[in-house]
């Protein structure tokens, strides 16, 4: 089965939508012309509810089918990133220092398209609930919307996503059943030494020598603290300190990320953490203070809903293009709060060669919009197909 008729019928107008939202990246959870943009075109559409304000400019809409049934959830997410745009596309940011540089304009694209056909044929049962969340990149705009209890208002019985894979053939479809994406967490290290001449270093107690032991000790974490086997990623990210070539300055700040799959193995990554930079300190003869934050949890698919979903993609695009094992990554995603609550599954839309996501030069494949979107129409109809009423 291809891509819906009905859907490659109004691509053009997916293509109109998507370049304008691409002109109007907005961060966070403060995505109000994003959501008025889409609340405007679900109108159009003649969806039956529109439930907005949820996680600050989030909504959910919903359309119902021809008969009563479970409410099945599609997610879209909506914001972009704080990145300068250098597409030089006609249709480039308008808002400066600010980007669709991952896509997100597609997604919510693919979810209009979607919800376009969804609202004319109608040919489910039970319900649908189209989620256009905020905050992806930052500020877990899932779990703001988890929090504030969608789930449970809306009576959600399972939750599916999509995002955008530059590399990926045009069109194929990759996923895992289980763990798919990492936890992230976040680590700030803030050392307080003694300030001196550059020249004098015995006089101060230099927070430069602190930061780099630190961040070197660091590293030990992986390679002498946890199984080899269990996938662990901790990166020092930045550095920064001191002002001019002949003074020791009094302070210096470390960041960095932390990706797990295993809570265990999170577990052990901070208590190590903790230890390391109280000893380094020590040894340096300065203080320093850790902060660590738990971030996204990881990113897991329930494994009959993948599998399910492999099957529609395969209904889509045909089995080829299909890859249902393509292994876990690093990346982090805040769907996973979304999975935490209900089963469901997130798979990637390959787009083709393109600059990679979150590159000034990144740019969504317009083309893919109706493969996405008649995804999760077919999905919908697979799910909860219609059935004759009384």
């Amino acid at each position: 089965m291809p891509i819906v008729n009905r859907i490659a019928e109004f691509a053009a107008d997916m293509t109109t939508w998507r370049q304008y939202l691409h002109t109007i990246p907005e961060l966070g959870l403060n995505c109000p012309q994003t959501a008025a943009f889409v609340a405007e075109r679900l109108r159009e559409f003649g969806v039956d509810e529109i439930h907005e304000g949820i996680a600050e400019t989030g909504l959910v809409a919903i359309i119902n089918g021809r008969s009563p049934g479970p409410t099945i959830g599609l997610r879209a997410d909506m914001d972009a990133l704080p990145i300068p745009e250098e597409t030089g596309l006609d249709y480039a940011s308008t808002n400066p220092g600010k980007m669709h540089a991952c896509g997100h304009d597609g997604h919510t694209t693919m979810l209009l398209g979607a919800a376009r056909y969804l609202a004319e044929t109608r040919n489910f049962s039970g319900r649908v609930a189209l989620i256009f969340q905020p905050a992806e990149e930052s500020g877990g705009g899932g779990e703001v919307m988890v929090n504030e209890g969608i789930m449970e208002r809306f009576d959600i019985s399972q939750v599916y996503a999509l995002h955008n894979y530059p590399g990926g053939d045009v069109g194929g479809f990759y996923t895992s059943p289980g763990a798919l994406m990492a936890a992230v967490d976040t680590f700030h290290v803030h050392i307080q030494g003694l300030g001196g001449h550059g020249a004098m270093p015995h006089e101060a107690r230099d927070p430069v020598m602190a930061a780099c032991g630190i961040a070197q000790a660091i590293q030990t974490i992986v390679s002498r603290n946890h199984y080899a086997l269990d996938d662990l990623v901790v990166s020092v990210t930045q550095i920064h300190t001191g002002t001019v070539d002949n003074v020791i300055p009094d302070t210096a700040y470390i960041n960095g990320t932390v990706r797990t799959f295993d809570p265990k193995v999170q577990a052990m990554v901070q208590e190590r953490m903790a230890a390391i930079v109280a000893g380094q300190a020590a040894s340096y003869g300065v203080t320093a203070e850790l902060k660590y934050e738990v971030g996204y949890p990881a990113t897991i698919n329930d494994a009959a809903k993948s599998q399910f979903a492999v099957d529609v993609a395969g209904e889509v695009v045909g089995e080829a293009l299909v890859v249902p094992d393509a292994g876990r990554e690093m990346g982090a995603e805040d769907f996973s709060y979304m999975l935490n609550a209900r089963p469901g599954a997130y798979l990637f839309l390959g787009q083709g060669e393109s600059a990679g996501l979150h590159h000034p030069k990144y740019n969504f494949n317009d083309d893919i919009a109706p493969i996405g979107a008649s995804f999760f129409a077919r999905l919908v109809e697979r799910a909860q197909p219609a059935t004759q009423e009384g």
